[in-house]
């Protein structure tokens, strides 16, 4: 599609999305120079007036979806932006725990479009800058954003922000942050700011994150040294500020660490929240495709961990509530993933494995899963393949595990929507 092509606010968000997809050379392009000129000459730089910015390798989604459910039962107007998507491009933006309807998105879209004359954006740059505009128009209180690649050069980077948060690190994304620990701790904690509270919810972080809030003068508060916490029983943990304890909290359906961390996080950013706010928060935070049970008889269990750290988490839970059960594990990945440290963690867990190919230029095909697999697997054209094979395969008190990707997971949920189960 040509510049003449160019959508109006009133087309469709297919088209937007194609558009956007077409306009910039590179998928990724890390760099704020171009983004920061827009957001600047557009006003949106600060569009809301309390701003939490969350980076880490696991754990923004569900960091994000505590503080949002906390925050909303306080009676806040909050936005939350997130990627990528599972099923439709509307996830990523949420107002208020909903969200919006294409035509907000593509007025949004039409405001960026034309404020950008002719500077180039990446997909992901337009569409950080309309999540912008839509939570200015939207007018929320507080605005939670996610990170999407790295920190320091991501497009999130260019606003002003009150809170900034590092949920963990761990070595992801190689092709563009490199395999040095340290490197990425640096890259992660250039979202903090100076004189603002920088949290860490990585514990014993590199070197880097703690150097760089210190040379900037940000405030640190690093897990198990500013703050702490602690399972009590099965039900119920204990977190710790200074003084401050919080005990007897409802352990939520997402993992405690970020939980954690997000009650750290909104204990600096001077909003008025109460025990009950954080009990009833806690109770209500769910996040699609983390842990989430879509099925019984056989278990359907979805889950988006892609990497070996999210994986070893992933598996630590599945031994807790299945344990001994016969686990069908359909995996597919991108191949700038570390695959076969993934696929080692989650063989502690998978009883028989259904790999399939993803599409696109990320896509990892079945052949490079097997690679790392036992060798007698059946290899599968794409995850609703494997999935109904597997489908075909279990037994009603099996587990059938869909994970390796938000792609593979979103492919699975939407076919299982699809045929209206």
């Amino acid at each position: 599609m040509n510049r003449t092509q160019t959508p109006q606010a009133t087309s469709p968000l297919e088209m937007w999305l194609d558009y956007l997809a077409n306009i910039h050379t590179s998928a990724i392009d890390l760099g704020l120079d171009r983004v920061q000129a827009v957001a600047k000459s557009a006003n949106l730089t600060k569009p809301a007036p309390t701003v939490i910015t969350v980076a880490g390798t696991n754990g923004k989604g569900s960091t994000c979806a505590m503080m949002e459910a906390i925050l909303l039962d306080a009676g806040y107007s909050v936005g939350v932006y997130s990627s990528p998507h599972l099923i439709r491009y509307n996830e990523r933006v949420r107002v208020n725990g909903q969200d919006l309807a294409d035509e907000k998105h593509t007025a949004a879209f039409d405001f960026v479009e034309k404020q950008r004359g002719d500077i180039s954006l990446s997909f992901f740059e337009f569409g950080t800058l309309a999540a912008l505009r839509l939570f200015q128009t939207e007018q929320v209180d507080v605005m939670l954003l996610e990170v999407g690649l790295g920190g320091r050069l991501d497009a999130t980077n260019v606003v002003e922000h009150d809170v900034s948060v590092i949920t963990s690190l761990a070595i992801d994304h190689v092709d563009w942050l490199g395999d040095d620990i340290n490197v990425i701790g640096f890259e992660k904690a250039g979202i903090y700011r100076s004189g603002k509270p920088a949290i860490c919810g990585q514990p014993k972080a590199p070197a880097t994150v703690a150097a760089h809030a210190d040379d900037i003068g940000a405030e640190l508060f690093q897990v198990e040294i500013q703050y702490s916490y602690k399972q009590l029983t099965d039900t119920t943990w204990q977190w710790t500020h200074g003084s401050y304890e919080l005990t007897d909290l409802p352990i939520p359906g997402l993992p405690l660490q970020n939980a954690a961390t997000a009650l750290m996080a909104l204990a600096t950013a001077n909003l008025d929240l109460s025990d009950v706010n954080i009990v009833n928060g806690l109770n209500n935070a769910q996040l699609p495709g983390r842990m989430q049970v879509i099925n019984q008889q056989p278990t359907i269990l979805l889950d988006v961990a892609h990497n070996p750290h999210s994986a070893q988490y992933l598996v630590e839970r599945v031994k807790q509530k299945f344990d001994g059960k016969t686990v069908h594990t359909v995996v597919a990945m991108l191949h700038d993933k570390d695959i076969k440290a993934t696929l080692q963690e989650l063989s502690e867990i998978a009883s028989n494995w259904y790999p399939a190919s993803l599409t696109g230029p990320r896509a990892a095909s079945a052949d490079e899963l097997c690679q790392y697999l036992p060798e007698s697997n059946q290899k599968y054209r794409s995850p609703v393949e494997a999935f109904n094979a597997a489908m075909t395969n279990a037994q009603t008190e099996d587990v059938i595990l869909v994970v390796g990707s938000f792609h593979t997971v979103g492919e699975v949920l939407e076919y299982w929507q699809s045929k209206g189960a």
